[in-house]
């Protein structure tokens, strides 16, 4: 009997760079594997979307959109070659208008796409109806998805084999247009024996034709063992990566999986051990100058309690390092359960995985249910469509008095149309405004990565890719000088200083995160003096602090200015997360003590209020 065809997608483009570099790897550096690994005989890819589409724009000074035709061009045109896409969010850093969402198919059919997958972490249906018509209007396929995890011990009311099936038929009666379907676990925690009940209902629900698949990560040691229940119970493909970005936080390695069905009646993907060999070589090759953080490599027992998916997990790691507060990464993963848990057991996955980590750390950070991170309070209060179980109302009731938002049950769709900042137009007349070139590219460019997105097309983007050889060539650096120049933050007698260093003897100045002014050293010679951070003005201001270490990204209120409580007098940027710095009281803005772009401490002054 011939052995069954099992259709194997290579996530290694995609899924294997957002698991472990946090989706930060240039084009020029990866191409020469994926023609390697067109010759070994692959021809279904994931090439684009998700976070990644983000990444090229906000680390890499690269096109997403250029990425996506090379790679094309280098694959052929019968390659089939898939991205992802959130529904009504698709790429964005927030929902989409009707408009928007209909940009972003129209776009990615043009630069490549073959097939869509399409999920929405809620499991709210509602969310994909329209993307998904969409998806199928521009001639692409759509991969409709249900997002899956294990809930923490003790938990139950949603995740189950049952909700599965309700989702399901949901799916099915709803109408919405798609060619196949896809169980997907991003953070791998699914147990074996929920995945294997879960496609034997599927199977059943759909019949024999229609193609399923089965998506998860190695990052709770489970990936191989689900797989092998999926492939009994009759999945049709399952996604798999290769080495050096397989295993751990991403997919299982092909060679891993050719292994563990030796001598079974499946065929996975007509994939040949000596030629996946050859392609993983060149991809190791390179990529040996990137450097793997620890934690992608590893299988955490713990993520079933705080399931954390792969890909979020490393760009997570990635910004707590920059933000020096890498540190606190044990606190924030325990912290998650309980924000799962109240949060009304979405699926872990982006944006709401996100949304998860940032009240983690926030509740680490500034104390429990003290600040809530805005997505994870518009995520509670509905504002992203319908939880599988109500949130804690506790929770509800303090996300609605924090953000200044009343609960809602209307469609996320509905309310992203009524918004005017997110129509065609208002991103056409930004373009305008910057003096950009205005095209459908730049508008969704813009749309989905917002100042980012300006940033990158009037070219001052940023990168930051970590490579060895820059990190060692730093270290050598500051080796030879004691401390390169730059922001430091130093801690003495338990008290933090901001410090700003420069090259030789530079009138510096050192400010106490607290605001007090220290003197400097005196200089022993001449030297071009380095730019400062104002210090905070004495009297009976008010000093306004930064809650979390970040960047800062808009400023709104200028000195002199006359604020109410409670308005937006700046933004920061910080974990991926929008953090408004509002006014505490009424007054008149005595000082803004940073500038845009600049990165802030932890309770460092940004403002003085009078």
């Amino acid at each position: 009997m011939a052995k069954k065809f099992i259709d194997i997608m290579d996530t290694t483009f995609r899924d294997g760079f957002q698991s472990v570099f946090g989706g930060r790897v240039l084009m020029d550096d990866f191409f020469p594997a994926v023609e390697a690994a067109k010759m070994a005989g692959i021809n279904h890819f994931e090439f684009g979307g998700g976070a990644r589409f983000q990444a090229l724009y906000f680390y890499l000074r690269e096109d997403a959109f250029e990425m996506m035709d090379r790679f094309r061009k280098v694959v052929g045109p019968d390659a089939n070659l898939q991205t992802l896409a959130r529904g009504v969010n698709t790429v964005m850093l927030d929902t989409g208008s009707r408009e928007l969402i209909d940009l972003h198919a129209k776009m990615f059919k043009k630069h490549g796409t073959t097939t869509i997958r399409n999920f929405d972490a809620l499991n709210d249906i509602e969310n994909l109806k329209y993307s998904g018509e969409r998806i199928k209007h521009h001639g692409l396929k759509h991969e409709i998805v249900v997002t899956m995890m294990d809930l923490p011990p003790g938990c139950t009311g949603a995740h189950s084999v049952e909700f599965y099936e309700k989702t399901l038929r949901t799916i099915l009666d709803s109408g919405i247009p798609y060619d196949s379907i896809c169980f997907k676990d991003a953070s791998g925690t699914s147990n074996p024996q929920k995945v294997f009940e879960t496609i034997k209902m599927a199977r059943k629900l759909v019949g024999k034709d229609m193609h399923i698949r089965l998506h998860t990560h190695e990052t709770a040691g489970v990936s191989v063992a689900a797989y092998m229940a999926a492939l009994e119970a009759g999945i049709d493909g399952i996604d798999l990566a290769a080495s050096p970005v397989s295993g751990g936080t991403s997919q299982p390695d092909m060679l891993t999986m050719l292994h563990a069905t030796k001598g079974m009646n499946f065929d996975l993907g007509g994939l040949e051990i000596g030629k996946i060999l050859t392609y993983e070589k060149e991809l190791q090759g390179c990529l040996e100058d990137y450097f793997i953080p620890p934690e992608a490599t590893m299988v955490s027992p713990i993520i079933p309690f705080s399931p954390m998916p792969g890909g979020a997990l490393t760009a997570n790691t990635q910004m707590l390092r920059d933000n020096g507060i890498m540190d606190k990464f044990p606190e924030i993963i325990a912290a998650m359960q309980e924000v799962v848990v109240k949060g009304g057991y979405g699926t872990s996955v982006t944006p709401v995985s996100q949304f998860y980590f940032q009240q983690a750390l926030n509740n680490v950070m500034q104390g429990p249910w003290k600040v809530i991170a805005p997505g994870y309070g518009k995520m509670v209060l509905g504002y992203f469509g319908k939880t599988p179980v109500a949130p804690d109302p506790e929770v509800v009731k303090i996300a609605s008095e924090q953000l200044n938002l009343e609960p809602t049950t209307a469609k996320a769709l509905d309310l992203a149309d009524e918004d005017p900042e997110k129509s065609l137009d208002s991103w056409i007349k930004r373009l305008k405004d910057e003096d950009i070139e205005i095209t459908e590219e730049n508008i969704f460019i813009a749309a989905a990565c917002q100042e980012k997105g300006i940033a990158f097309l009037k070219g001052k983007g940023e990168l930051k890719v970590r490579k060895i050889s820059e990190m060692k060539q730093d270290c050598e650096e500051k080796g030879s000088s004691n401390m390169g120049s730059g922001n430091y933050t130093v801690v003495v007698d338990g008290q933090k200083f901001s410090v700003q260093v420069a090259e030789g003897d530079a009138d510096i100045q050192v400010t106490a995160v607290n605001g007090e002014s220290v003197a400097p050293a005196a200089p022993a010679a001449p030297a071009a003096p380095a730019a400062v951070a104002p210090t905070a003005t004495s009297g009976a201001g008010v000093e306004i602090k930064a809650l979390l270490p970040g960047n800062v990204w808009k400023i709104v209120a200028n000195p002199g200015q006359s604020v109410n409580e409670g308005d937006v007098i700046m933004i920061l940027e910080s974990m991926k997360m929008e953090i408004d710095v509002v006014a505490p009281k009424g007054g008149v803005i005595q000082s803004i003590n940073v500038a845009t772009n600049d990165k802030v401490v932890e309770g460092q002054v940004v403002a003085v209020l009078g």
